[in-house]
């Protein structure tokens, strides 16, 4: 179990993903999925109040919906971690009011009375910082809210948003969900991993799998077909991909892990990352990434897929 940053919050060296709840995972699937990760020992879910809003019919907090059905009629208790300020509200996405009811909504529709990490989802400059901290500071008081979070933040605005909860005493955010995986490390690494770590937030990566490209599914032009996300990978094949995916094949013949295990237990061991999330639209797709909860790579391994993904 990792500690995430200086909260109370421990989890397994995963986090369920729950954007494909009431989606590509129906209600059944979404419950057995749950079911399987706490039983395990997984501990934190995550999911957003617009998820998945993208999907024609859907408003937004389907994912969230599941979830509270899933509570209701388990009797399991797990940590939820949600988001609010993606879509846009009157007067900017992280408008005070707005993550007020916003915080009402995703409450209801979890049935829960508290959410243990709850995320600004993107950063919002239309919105001054102190507003905004000052806002999930009420929520927080009113025990809605144990912990927040920032998600999609640039190291300046994160930083000036520590800076200015450590000098007007407003609430600090413990924890930074960035996209960051072997293929995709620009927005993470450098000034923002190093405040993450100076500042002890604990880090849950998104994109963990590179939206399923480090399974190794996507191997060649032929295989762009394979899903609906298959467009998105011919520049990571034309690009550096190739040679990931080769230095994690010669990782798996040396431990017998799956490609999706390896992806996740490197990100699992760089500097500041708590876990990441990963999300499964079946239960051999979960089975899968909970047996490689504990593979651990050696130094020469971790280097050498680093220097593949540089």
């Amino acid at each position: 179990m990792r500690q995430l940053g200086v909260t109370d919050i421990k989890t397994p060296p995963m986090v369920l993903g729950g954007n494909v709840f009431g989606w590509t995972a129906d209600r059944e699937t979404s419950f057995a999925l749950l079911d399987r990760f706490a039983d395990a020992g997984g501990t934190l879910v995550d999911t957003a109040d617009i998820y998945s809003n993208w999907v024609p019919g859907h408003r937004g907090g389907e994912s969230e919906a599941v979830i509270g059905e899933w509570l209701r009629a388990s009797g399991k208790r797990i940590g939820i971690a949600t988001k609010v300020g993606f879509a846009p509200a009157r007067g900017g996405q992280l408008d005070p009011a707005h993550i007020a009811t916003a915080c009402d909504a995703s409450l209801k529709r979890l049935g829960v009375e508290t959410i243990d990490l709850y995320y600004a989802h993107q950063d919002d400059e239309k919105v001054p910082q102190a507003d905004v901290l000052a806002a999930f500071g009420k929520l927080i008081d009113a025990g809605k809210v144990r912990h927040i979070a920032a998600s999609n933040f640039g190291a300046a605005r994160l930083k000036s948003a520590l800076d200015l909860a450590a000098r007007d005493g407003l609430p600090h955010y413990r924890a930074l969900q960035p996209e960051y995986n072997l293929v995709s490390r620009h927005r993470f690494e450098g000034e923002l991993q190093d405040l993450c770590v100076q500042h002890n937030l604990g880090v849950l990566p998104y994109y963990g799998l590179a939206s399923g490209f480090l399974t190794g599914k996507y191997r060649g032009k032929a295989d762009l077909g394979k899903s609906v996300r298959g467009g998105r990978m011919a520049e990571l094949l034309e690009g550096k991909g190739g040679q990931v995916l080769a230095a994690m094949d010669a990782v798996a013949a040396e431990t017998g892990a799956t490609l999706s295990q390896i992806a996740l237990a490197w990100l699992a061991a760089q500097p500041g990352v708590t876990a990441p999330i990963a999300s499964a639209t079946s239960l051999a797709q979960l089975d899968e990434l909970i047996a490689g909860w504990d593979l651990q790579l050696s130094k020469d391994q971790l280097d050498r897929l680093t220097a593949a993904g540089a």
